[in-house]
Formats: structure tokens, C-alpha cells, sequence
């Protein structure tokens, strides 16, 4: 991995770090093929069941670094992704991150921050966080999936107030609206980060993708082909491992032990 992105196997835990604290963890087109590799290497290994993006240093990141990003936005495309790299935005639906992620954040947490977080699952706040999606007050707008995914977790209302005005909000008002899950002490923001990493790793690996799978195709194609999909996608897990060391688990009142099969 290169530098700018930090990664560490915690368990079945896969922990992701944005790396240029020196710069606010400004996002430029390393940290964004970095982040991608990071997000195929989760995807591809089986022993690793969750991710955790976080970032060290004081803050989350300050935003895109404009000018690294300036020649891809003026040919209308986001920069091509080479072989074994996932999107880490989730626009692209070949190449989506099918495993959950949490997102640990502290500091500024600005533009790309907020977007990336959108993206995830799961998001744990500091009380010192501070987000803004600005991209208006530069002469441009969100284009890594704001428009659309803050209107469906915040509503139009609020949506609408933090794209068009690009003015900075606090964590308090941040875990109003729903981007933020959790607030905690910044001190304690990546342990907890990753204790719910942890949690959500420790259960049924084939029934949390599922779970995710189906939530994401009731918010893309709609109520009705989340419903058709339910019991079809629940058959193949019926015949796992897993689901019989549920069974077993439940039947001899102790924790279940799952493997991902």
C-alpha cells in the first residue's frame, strides 16, 4: 500500500488509515488508488469480514486536493481504476465494496470525508468533528455520490441546505440529521470505530452481506425487488455452515463460532 493509506489486519478486521496528517489528510490521486487497493484487498480475502476507514492526525481530511483532481473533473470522469481496485465512492456497481464498512471520524471532515462516509455503513463521530460539503464555494459540486445519498439519509430539507449553501456544520447537528451514528470523545473515536467493526465481524459473515446486499437493492431498484429477493437469497444461506452453527449455537445457549461458509 502506499504510505498516504495506512492498513492493518485486526482479527477479521481490516483497518484503513488515511495517512498525510502533515496535510489535513488532504485527498489527492495516490490516497484515492491507495483507498481503492485498500477496498479490493477487504473485498478479495475471505478472512477479513469489515473494514474501518479512519484517519490519523487531528483530522479526518480537509477535502479534495483540487488541483490533483482538476485534469481528471475537466475531461468529466473520475480517474480510471486500474485492475484489483474498488470504488471507494460505491458509483460504480462492478466495482462496490460488498462487505461493510465503518468509518471513524474526528477533526475536519470536509467534501471527499463526507462522501467516502456516505458510501460506508456505519459512522462514528468525534464531538470535535466538523463537516462542510463546499464544493459549491470553489465553483464546482459534490460529485462522489452527495447529491443524491444525503437527500435519501438526510432528507431534501437538510440536504439541500448543506449542498447549496456549502456551510460547515458541527458533529451535533452532523448525528441529528443521521450522518453520524455515534458521538464520543475524540480520544475514544477509533476504538470505538472499531469495536463496532468488530461486532458487526463477529457475526454470520454470509448473512451481514446479505443483509447489506438487500438494503442497498431496496434504496437502488426499489421497495418491490427488495421484497421479490428476500427468499431466493435467503436459500443459498439455509444450506451453510454457518446457519447450522446458529442452530446449534441457540441450541447449546453458547456463542456461535461462524466461518464464512
Amino acid at each position: 500500500m502506499t504510505e498516504k493509506i495506512r492498513c492493518e489486519r485486526q482479527g477479521h478486521v481490516l483497518s484503513i488509515g488515511l495517512n498525510r496528517p502533515d496535510k489535513y489528510n488532504a485527498f489527492d490521486l495516490e490516497m484515492y488508488h491507495g483507498l481503492a487497493r485498500a477496498y479490493g484487498e477487504l473485498q478479495r480475502d475471505s478472512e477479513l469480514r469489515c473494514g474501518l476507514l479512519y484517519a490519523e492526525g487531528k483530522n479526518f481530511t480537509s477535502g479534495l486536493d483540487l488541483p490533483k483532481w482538476a485534469p481528471a473533473f475537466g475531461q468529466g470522469q473520475m480517474p480510471e481504476l486500474p485492475e484489483g481496485e474498488l470504488d471507494p465512492f460505491g458509483l460504480m456497481p462492478e466495482r462496490r465494496l460488498q462487505k461493510p464498512m465503518v468509518v471513524a471520524i474526528q477533526g475536519l471532515c470536509y467534501t471527499v470525508g463526507i462522501e467516502l462516509s456516505l458510501a460506508a455503513d456505519v459512522r462514528i463521530g468525534a464531538q470535535n468533528a466538523r463537516f462542510g460539503q463546499i464544493e459549491v464555494r470553489r465553483g464546482i459540486y459534490a460529485v462522489g455520490g452527495a447529491t443524491f445519498r444525503m437527500v435519501q439519509e438526510f432528507g431534501w430539507g437538510n440536504a439541500q441546505k448543506l449542498l447549496l449553501t456549502g456551510a460547515d456544520f458541527d458533529a451535533a447537528e452532523a448525528h441529528r440529521i443521521g450522518l453520524l451514528q455515534e458521538l464520543v470523545a475524540e480520544d475514544q473515536v477509533y476504538a470505538r470505530g472499531l469495536e463496532t467493526a468488530q461486532l458487526i465481524a463477529a457475526q454470520a459473515p454470509l448473512g451481514v452481506y446479505a443483509s447489506l446486499k438487500s438494503s442497498r437493492i431496496g434504496l437502488e431498484a426499489g421497495i418491490s425487488e427488495a421484497v421479490a429477493r428476500l427468499l431466493p437469497d435467503l436459500l443459498p444461506l439455509m444450506a451453510s455452515e454457518d446457519v447450522q452453527e446458529g442452530l446449534q449455537s441457540f441450541i447449546q445457549r453458547r456463542k456461535a463460532e461462524f466461518k464464512g461458509r
